[in-house]
Formats: C-alpha cells, structure tokens, sequence
C-alpha cells in the first residue's frame, strides 16, 4: 500500500487559507481518482475538491468547519502501490502487474508522504514504438504530462490556439511547445521536459479546463524536468470537461385564462447547466449541482443578480433564490427576487424564450460587392468588454488643453543618456502616469470602483496603460504600485509591460486589478477621443498628439503675444454615477498644472 496525502488546494493567487465545508466521504469509504473528496469555502469561491488517487480514505485531519493554510494535509489516502507507481516491462519481465515498490510505511516528520504531483513524476512508462514524424521515443525513459496551466486567479480553462510541434518532434526544456488563450491573453507554453512529443490529446480550438493533460512527452530517464513547468497548479489534474449539451426546451401550450388573455409558452428545460451563461458568467462547479438537484434551470440562473467575484452567482445567491421561489404561488413564472417588475399596458410574454446567442445567424440581402468577415476571439472578447462598460457606466467626457513645451524640451534634452544609461527609451508615457497620480491623489474618488450602492475607494495606484497589437486589437497591463515608483521605475515598468504584451508574454494578472486607466491616443496620431471605461474602474484618461499650435500666452513683461508651443488635448472619461463634472474638470486642471510646471533643465 502507498499513502497519499490530500491538502487544502491553493484557489487562487491572493487565496491563503480555506474552510472545509462538508466531507463527501468518511474513514474507511473507497473513493475513485477524481471523485469528490470534500467541499471547501475561501472568501471568493466555494467548491468541490476532487481525490488525487483511487484507494480506501484512511483518515480525516481536519473537521467540517475547520479553517487551514493553504497546503496543510486534510485526509490520507490508502492507494494500491501499483496504482501510484507503475513499473515497466523491462523491470517486471513481463510477468502479471507486481507492485513496483514495498508497501510505503506511514509517514513521519522526517518523511514527508507522496504528493500527488510527484507519483505523476515518476510514473514511468514503456516507449519503444517510433513516432509519426520520425523522432523515436527515448529507449528506457519515462513520460512526462504537459498540463493545461493556471493563467490566473478567476481562470478556469484555456483553449489551444496552436501545437508549435507535433507528434514525433524533438522539444527542448521550455521551447515552445503550444499556444494558449484564457479570456484574458494570449500566451505560449513552453515545453516541461526535453524529450519527443509523444501524444497531443487534444486539437487546436479545442477549450480544456485547467489541470487537464494536454500532451505526453518521452524523456530521457535522467534528463531532469522543469519543476515549475511541470506543476503549474496546486490542484490535481482533472480531465477535460465534455462540452455541455444544450438544454432541451419544451414548450406547453397554455389555455387562455378567465381575463381573456392567453399566457405566454411556458419553457421548460431539462439536461446539464453549462459552465457559463449566456452573459459569459462562470458558474461554479456547487452552484451547477445545486440547480441540478433544485430543478433552477439556465434560464434562470441568468436571471439572478450574481454578488460574487465579477457578479458571479455564488452558493447563497442561488439557495436564496430558491427559497424565494418556494414562497411564490404555484404558477407564476419564476423571476430572480431582485428584478424589478415592469408593468406594461400591452400583452408581453411572461418567460422569456431563450434566443440563441453564440450561433446567432443573419439572413440579409447585400447589395453590390461585400466580404464577411468573422470576428477573431480577441476582438470578440474587446466587443463584449465594451458593451458591457457602457451599459454599466454613465460614461461622461470632459476635455481639457495642456501645454507641453517644456516637458517636450525636458524629454529631448535628456532621452538619449537616459536610454544610455537606464536601457529604456524615454516616452512622454511615464511623466503622464506621474502627472496622473498626483490628480488621483487630490480626487481619490476616481481611483474607486462601484458595487451596488457601495463606492470602493482604492488606496494603491495600479495603473493601466493602453497598449496597442498592431490592427488586432489592444490589452492595458497594470503598473503595480505605480505610486511608489519614481519616474525611471515608471518608465521601466512600462516599457516592460509594453514589450511583453507585443510578445504575448504577459501572465493574466498582469492584465488584473488596476484602479485607473491611460491610453496614449496620441502615439497613433489621434487629437482627443472619447475613451470607454477599463470597468470596473470609473475613468480613463486619454492624451492626445502633441501638435505644434500659435497661441496666446501672457508675458510678465511683454504683456499678451503669439507664441509657438507644443499643445496636447485631454480626454477623460468618467463615471457619471459617482463623478460630476466639477469633479472631472477639477481632476483635468490638476494634471495640466503638473505638466505645465515642470522645469525643462531638470535633471533626470
């Protein structure tokens, strides 16, 4: 026998401890790989935990209630010694399955027991057969699985946009092997091992969960493995997900009542809830088994008003919905409790009927020469984000004219020693941030955020920059902590940011968490614009080009004269729900008068 320990998975980057919620199985119950162990509660997500091995659950370390760090052992798992450690041919001659090892003796302080990720690494197979493209598997070597990795806190899947080898290629320790896409970024995958490809289990568009084998890789026996590549999630691997069915629906006609009226078609739908909604919430593993065993079908998960991360719908969202929806009486449509009920004068239906939104297809007629063309995931994911702002923000531009000449001099006075010297080009974008920080810093409002009737005032400045991807699209990376850093930290951490969203070499996190957003419109040659809003922030500031203008400045000795400055426009859009337009212009005029006061001989 082999013993397996079982530890409060990590659910997230800023998830330290976790609550067990209930155990799914008491000491001495058998339980399968992959079968739910227990449900844990953190303070963004409840969920199941699934076993790491097939074996007898031998002891349960922390009880119902109980709160742990992260990584603490929870339960022990008895598993058959040849269920954790596989032996190959050669070492068992070809007799019938022996154990590869003698049974492992309980663990003891100074011997910790197997983790799961670490019976994976040494589970060594036999590979002997050559590959499809050639390459031939390393004689006496073992395999290595390439796992679908965690981009992200509130990341759950990924879908393969690209294999860079295919079946039989040699791959070196963390060559590209793949490319991803989270709904997020982009990102590439770099091979675990250095070894042959030996299996792609699954196609490029395919959409895999996270944690899931994707590839196998033959190495060599002693060819050591990327630890961090290898493991990239503390959580066990989980097979892929099947792609859930749609819902049946079923309609019943329904007889007219006493008033006259017919009533509307009642919908009913049977078949598994999907893993998001229409809206592209994700709904989590317990809230989809609750409304499975409560009957709540899609529909109607839609309909709830979501508190959770992102307005996700969380466990007590759903079990209050159901008690509300007890309390109605018998045949009345189900509606969330906290939708309002809008009384209209002319007949409407009183469920809706679900529209197809994904395959939605469009029969017209095109008059003269057209082309069609299909909207590429990152600028479908752009469309919804921006759609999804305006409906959620009052959006309000104000406008502001900022005069640049000295910081235009500064920055062509000092740019080539500080590129000598720093290894960064100088921008006008770091003196923007600065200027920025100290108008947020006079208006904390604008650097908030909105839930329900609350306003989140952030105390950190994480600053988004708007980074353009050629004619594909654009993302805005987060400078962390920008209010901290000087101006050189501000310049590096933007040219940083910048280079590695054109390589698409940026984590998810990095696109996560900013409290205020600038685009540097100007860069592309625009004058203004009216910016839409990073939600769920509540402004963003545009500056436009800087342009060479006659103007009217006063002189303390000439009086009014004409002059030849380098102008620039402001935009900034707000959030009218919480910001005014006194607010919004007092914030343009503090970023002009920081501007405009810098001193052109200073050094830098």
């Amino acid at each position: 026998m082999a013993r397996v320990e079982v530890t409060m998975p990590q659910m997230g980057e800023s998830i330290t401890e976790g609550t067990v919620i209930s155990w799914h199985k008491k000491p001495g119950d058998t339980v399968e790989l992959d079968e739910t162990l227990l449900e844990i509660g953190t303070d963004k997500v409840d969920t199941e935990v699934p076993s790491p091995a097939a074996g007898t659950l031998v002891e349960i370390l922390v009880a119902e209630g109980d709160t742990v760090d992260v990584g603490t052992p929870v339960a022990v798992l008895e598993t058959e010694a040849g269920a954790a450690v596989t032996p190959s041919p050669a070492e068992s001659g070809g007799a019938p399955e022996t154990p590869a090892a003698p049974p492992a003796q309980p663990s003891s302080p100074a011997e910790p027991l197997i983790e799961p990720a670490q019976v994976e690494a040494e589970t060594e197979e036999p590979v002997s057969a050559v590959s499809p493209a050639g390459g031939q598997a390393p004689a006496g070597g073992r395999t290595v699985d390439v796992i679908m990795p965690k981009m992200g806190e509130s990341i759950v899947e990924g879908t393969i946009l690209s294999w860079h080898k295919k079946p039989g290629d040699t791959v070196e320790l963390d060559e590209t092997l793949l490319e991803i896409a989270t709904d997020k970024v982009d990102t590439e995958v770099p091979s675990p091992a250095a070894g042959v490809v030996q299996e792609l289990l699954f196609n490029e568009g395919d959409t895999v969960e996270v944690g899931a084998r994707i590839a196998v890789i033959a190495t060599e026996a002693e060819e050591a493995v990327s630890q961090t590549a290898q493991a990239p999630v503390t959580e066990p691997a989980r097979p892929a997900a099947a792609a859930p069915k749609q819902p049946e629906v079923r309609e019943e006609v329904r007889q007219p009542s006493g008033n006259g009226v017919v009533q509307a078609p009642e919908v009913k739908e049977t078949g598994p809830i999907p893993r998001k909604d229409s809206d592209g919430r994700f709904l989590s593993p317990l809230v989809r088994s609750i409304a499975e065993k409560e009957g709540v079908s899609i529909r109607e998960l839609e309909s709830i008003k979501g508190t959770g991360r992102e307005g996700r719908v969380t466990k007590e969202d759903l079990l209050s919905y159901i008690e509300a929806r007890k309390a109605q009486p018998a045949g009345r449509p189900q509606e969330a409790p906290a939708q309002p009920q809008v009384q209209r004068t002319e007949v409407t239906p009183a469920v809706r009927i679900p529209m197809p939104a994904a395959e939605a297809t469009y029969e017209a007629d095109y008059d003269g020469r057209v082309e069609i063309i299909e909207m590429d995931r990152m600028r479908q994911i752009i469309a919804e984000h921006m759609v999804r702002s305006k409906a959620t923000s009052a959006h309000v531009t104000s406008f502001a004219e900022c005069d640049v000449t000295n910081l235009v001099k500064l920055r062509d006075r000092n740019k080539a020693a500080f590129e000598a010297r720093e290894g960064v080009r100088l921008t006008f974008t770091p003196f923007f941030i600065q200027a920025a920080l100290e108008a947020l810093r006079e208006h904390p409002i604008m650097n908030s955020s909105v839930e329900g009737t609350r306003i989140i005032v952030k105390k950190d400045f994480h600053i988004g920059i708007a980074v353009a991807l050629g004619k594909k699209g654009l993302i805005a990376p987060v400078i962390r902590n920008a209010g901290d850093k000087n101006l050189v930290g501000i310049a590096r951490a933007a040219s940083d940011l910048a280079e590695r969203a054109r390589n698409k070499q940026l984590q998810p996190d990095e696109l996560q968490g900013g409290t205020f957003t600038i685009t540097n419109i100007g860069s592309l040659g625009s004058l203004m614009g009216t910016p839409i809003i990073n939600q769920p922030q509540v402004a963003i500031l545009a500056t436009g080009a800087i342009k060479k203008r006659p103007v009217v400045i006063e002189d303390p000795e000439l009086g009014d004269v004409i002059a030849i400055r380098h102008m620039m426009y402001l935009s900034l859009s707000y959030d009218h729900r919480i910001i005014d337009g006194a607010m919004g212009a007092s914030f343009l005029q503090k970023f002009v008068q920081v501007v405009e006061s810098i001193d052109p001989n200073q050094e830098l």
